[in-house]
């Protein structure tokens, strides 16, 4: 456990010494949502429309979530994964008693907690200028489940980009490719990071439910504004545990592959 926490605080390190490329990831994620806030500002300009099943003050409150939840859940290093099994590099793990599923989940984590301290920062500046009215969830029970919700979008946001990344064990110069079909387009799509899916007809939304990437965002919000309530919330919690277990399941498996094809290769 320590040789993982020291990965954590090093790559905690690592993370300044790459500034500009911190800064654009943080620029670009203020710039999107400024851009969804007037949007969404301009359609609900009566606080008492009712759109989809939101009012002013729950979309409004949506988007401030989105801003922090995609700081959380969409900030990783292990983006980086795959240009080191295309350069040879994870040899050096390989051969190292390194868990390197723990390892890479540990720089994670150092991304996901400088990134949420700056959406924090953030997200109070822009309240502080827009002055929004932002509906605050106090039960407890519903708190409890939101907190659980954040927890499995961490676990398959990792899992999905882990996954993802082991396509470099064939495809040495399509990772990248890959990354951006799934993270760019599908993703910040089919998760609700841009307008909350419940604005597509039930069929559609049926379809995405089917896959795991709703559970990243557009669900945790979902709990949190008391949408997803009684046996809905339980099944898409159960839904979102089982997917969890299901990638991990897969993960070892394409992993073990992997590695074969990987000595192969080498």
């Amino acid at each position: 456990m320590k040789k993982y926490l020291a990965v954590l605080k090093i790559s905690l390190a690592q993370e300044f010494v790459y500034r500009l490329n911190f800064v654009v990831w943080r620029v670009r994620n203020v710039l999107q949502f400024i851009l969804i806030y007037f949007l969404w500002s301009s359609v609900f300009s009566d606080p008492a429309r009712q759109v989809f099943g939101y009012d002013r003050t729950k979309i409004l409150t949506y988007i401030f979530g989105i801003l922090v939840l995609r700081a959380l859940v969409f900030s990783a290093r292990v983006v980086d994964m795959a240009g080191e099994i295309s350069e040879g590099k994870i040899t050096n793990y390989l051969l190292k008693p390194v868990n390197y599923f723990r390892y890479w989940a540990s720089r994670d984590a150092a991304s996901k907690l400088l990134n949420l301290g700056f959406a924090t920062a953030e997200l109070i500046a822009l309240y502080l200028v827009f002055k929004p009215e932002i509906f605050l969830q106090e039960n407890p029970f519903i708190l409890a489940a939101f907190f659980l919700a954040v927890t499995f979008a961490l676990i398959l946001f990792f899992c999905i980009l882990f996954l993802v990344n082991m396509i470099a064990f064939w495809l040495p110069e399509n990772g990248w490719a890959a990354q951006f079909l799934f993270i760019v387009i599908i993703t910040e799509f089919a998760s609700g990071g841009v307008f909350p899916l419940d604005i597509f007809p039930s069929l559609i939304q049926k379809i995405l439910y089917s896959f795991p990437f709703p559970y990243l965002l557009f669900f945790p919000l979902q709990v949190y504004l008391g949408k997803a309530t009684g046996l809905a919330l339980i099944k898409c919690l159960v839904a979102a545990g089982i997917w969890t277990l299901v990638l991990l399941v897969i993960i070892k498996a394409v992993w073990r592959r992997g590695v074969k094809n990987y000595a192969g290769i080498s």
